[in-house]
């Protein structure tokens, strides 16, 4: 019986291992990025077309290479970062296995222009699925420029698993981001179809996260800074008016290297939830210097997942240096020892064995989302000693402000082809339950409504009803003054992809520099908040994982209509409620909202009196 164990051959070990380290054209920018900075560049340029799938090119003036690492670098296992075991314990550079340029250039047509200062001419090599198509001597700049074209070029399976170009492009955004955030001392560029998206000078930090994310953010970052013998804590945190309803603009950095860590993040969120309301999560760009003997970051391909020799003491000091910060500019908490679990010295001088977190038992959810536009009002902490005085600022939203607002959610729309299981009349029958639920007696017993929800599928109706038919009936509202609205050059990418339907829906604005004057919005929608829907809005569309161009009405009537609608705490007039009703019963599917949700639930009269009587 013959042998059938063989040796693969190494184009095809290679693109095997692509597979796992080239998932899509993020993870080459990535991986070309992380190159470029580990060659000591302080300009780094990305030129993308059609969203990595056509070209990804990155050209810096790093040292550059001789012509043997050049062709050397292609081959799996190269690397000048580690020589021997020991090496693995102290690594500070990005790269490491020597794995990232053999598998991508199995999976692309490359092309590789480099040049060392002390070299008078450079190298020039082409490799196409990891066969050396040239290699010549060229006149070029001193440093790097690596161009990879037609990704998946020769596995069409993978390409055709490409999602659609915006998503794509977010990815790219997403790598690009995290690279400049950890290296503010390099400039960069980045270009996608020719159009300048991004251009970022060397600086700090902070002018780093301005540039990235908008000038709103010069007003909203507060330093964070602690240090202990086993770890150093810098960076910044948002205020909690720089909250979000996701999880995009949080980014944590172990030695430069950006990861991602459930527990870390735990840290943080339970330092913020004195400040936040329970669906807000908080901005934040923290940096942890640690010894490399003490961490582990071989344990995943891409490196963004890491390992802790004392995770719980790194967590500590996390969630106390977060604490701290907000405290020194008065966002609510007290630092009175009392207040601690633990502190900072002891941090240093033991090892924690537990950490226990205790939930709040005063929290009522009926009072959690009494906030408008940017302004969050903190929920209770029983040990604050003076926090009516901390938050006067904060607190000035009374229950005459939700009156104010809701005159203005029913403003258009009358009752019309109302369902025959419309209660016949709810005047004097119906009353708000905790500025949450309608409840209405009816022939068969008694009906709840989520006043959400049920907005939800009244909005969602109109605003895909307004896309379908390209605006044609659209009413807008006029704003009295005209509102600048900034957006990073991301969202403001974004917001271009999806111009038309924003504009079918009623919004009214003029194309600025990465922003908009806004001048009208759809009819009905609330005052003061058509900045916040829009960004919230984008948010949502840019942590979206589905595709734009698949069902494109529904998603965006979906997305607005979650976006727009009243939420919870806001106070209702019978007749608004009346309103409410009509429109629920008249609309297409009154029973449940865009996501499915059920809008209302039914009891009748026998499951009320199985309540009451045990036969």
């Amino acid at each position: 019986m013959i042998d059938v164990i063989r040796l693969l051959p190494d184009s095809l070990a290679n693109q095997i291992a692509a597979g796992e380290v080239v998932q899509r054209p993020a993870s080459v920018v990535k991986e070309l990025l992380e190159n470029a900075i580990d060659a000591q560049a302080t300009h780094i340029q990305l030129i993308v077309k059609d969203s990595g799938k056509t070209l990804i090119q990155v050209v810096d003036d790093g040292t550059g290479m001789s012509e043997t690492d050049a062709r050397m670098s292609f081959e799996r296992h190269a690397t000048s970062k580690i020589k021997e075991q020991e090496d693995l314990f102290k690594i500070m550079t990005m790269g490491f296995r020597g794995e990232a340029l053999a598998s991508i250039a199995a999976v692309a047509q490359i092309e590789l222009k480099t040049r060392r200062n002390v070299d008078n001419l450079g190298i020039q090599i082409r490799i196409e699925a990891s066969e050396l198509k040239s290699n010549e001597k060229i006149a070029c700049p001193k440093g790097t420029s690596i161009a990879v074209k037609n990704l998946f070029f020769n596995v069409p399976a993978r390409r055709n698993f490409l999602k659609s170009n915006p998503i794509e492009m977010k990815h790219i955004l997403d790598e690009f981001q995290r690279v400049a955030l950890a290296f503010p001392e390099v400039s960069f560029s980045l270009f996608h179809n020719e159009t300048e998206i991004y251009n970022l000078p060397k600086g700090k930090l902070a002018q780093r996260i301005i540039n990235i994310f908008g000038k709103n953010y010069r007003e909203w970052l507060i330093p964070c800074q602690e240090e202990i013998p086993l770890v150093k804590v810098k960076g910044y945190i948002g205020k909690p008016e720089a909250a979000k309803k996701t999880r995009g603009e949080q980014f944590f950095f172990v030695n430069n290297r950006y990861i991602k860590h459930g527990y870390l993040h735990h840290a943080i969120m339970t330092a913020f939830q004195e400040v936040l309301p329970k669906d807000g999560f908080p901005f934040y760009v923290i940096f942890l210097e640690i010894e490399p003997q003490h961490i582990d970051i071989n344990v995943h391909p891409t490196k963004t997942e890491i390992k802790f020799d004392d995770e719980k003491s790194v967590y500590a000091i996390v969630n106390a240096s977060v604490r701290k910060a907000l405290g020194s500019h008065h966002m609510g908490l007290d630092f009175e020892s009392k207040s601690f679990d633990f502190k900072i010295e002891d941090i240093a001088s033991e090892k924690y064995n537990s950490f226990t977190f205790t939930p709040k038992t005063n929290f009522e959810p009926s009072q959690e989302n009494n906030y408008t536009g940017y302004q969050k009002t903190p929920r209770e902490r029983s040990n604050l000693n003076n926090w009516e005085t901390i938050f006067s600022g904060l607190q000035n939203k009374t229950v005459s402000s939700f009156e104010k607002e809701s005159n203005h959610l029913f403003q258009e729309e009358t009752p019309q082809n109302i369902s025959k299981n419309e209660p016949e009349s709810i005047e004097g029958k119906t009353f708000q339950l905790h500025q949450r639920y309608i409840v209405t007696q009816v022939k068969a017993g008694l009906m709840i409504i989520d006043q959400h929800l049920a907005h939800q599928r009244i909005l969602y109706d109109k605003y895909l009803n307004l896309l379908q038919n390209h605006g044609n009936g659209r009413v807008s509202q006029q704003l009295l003054f005209p509102v600048k609205i900034e957006f990073s050059p991301a969202d403001f990418a974004l917001l271009a992809e999806v111009e038309t339907e924003i504009r079918n829906l009623g919004f009214v604005f003029d194309i600025l520099d990465n922003s908009i004057l806004l001048k009208g919005s759809p009819s009905g929608m609330p005052h003061e908040q058509e900045k916040e829907v829009l960004e919230n809005f984008l948010e949502q569309l840019k942590n979206s994982t589905s595709e734009l161009k698949n069902h494109s009405h529904e998603k965006i009537a979906r997305l607005m209509a979650s976006r727009s609608a009243m939420r919870y705490g806001t106070r209702l007039s019978i007749q608004e409620i009346q309103t409410l009703l009509a429109q629920l019963f008249s609309s297409s599917n009154p029973n449940y909202s865009p996501n499915g949700d059920p809008t209302m639930v039914v009891m009748d009269m026998l499951q009320i009196g199985q309540w009451f009587f045990s036969e």
